[in-house]
């Protein structure tokens, strides 16, 4: 499990102080990132590498200009060929769920432009940060 920690900006939000929709995805993909920085395996970014074929984002409550989020990111299911990330956007001061989130990652080969099984080893590293 990873924690990314994200500052609302005010380029996120509407008129009325309230986080923008669209905001969520960006912090998502923060989150997906540093989560993915906690693999040291090396990529070769020419031929194989993860790409997202889906993100979901659920709002539970709404998030505010200035607002300091936790996202906790961890993974929740390990395919042949993909993963699955879970996300939970907690307000850092009172710890409520503010959104949850979900993204499917699949192993790509950029060469034959399809997806590939994910290699034994990194799916053996995966399984260390699985949560149920």
């Amino acid at each position: 499990m990873s924690e990314t920690i994200v500052k609302v900006r005010f380029c996120e939000t509407d008129l009325l102080g309230h986080i923008n929709n669209t905001s969520y995805f960006i912090y998502l993909e923060e989150a997906r990132g540093n989560f993915l920085d906690l693999f040291d395996f090396k990529r070769n970014l020419d031929k194989q590498f993860f790409i997202v074929a889906s993100v979901r984002c659920d709002f539970i409550h709404q998030g505010y200009f200035k607002q300091v989020f936790t996202i906790k990111t961890y993974i929740s299911r390990i395919g042949t060929k993909s993963i699955e990330l879970k996300h939970e956007i907690i307000c850092s001061e009172t710890r409520e769920v503010i959104a949850q989130g979900s993204d499917v990652l699949v192993y790509f080969n950029s060469d034959e432009q399809n997806s590939i099984p994910i290699p034994n080893a990194l799916k053996e590293l995966f399984s260390k940060h699985m949560v149920s």
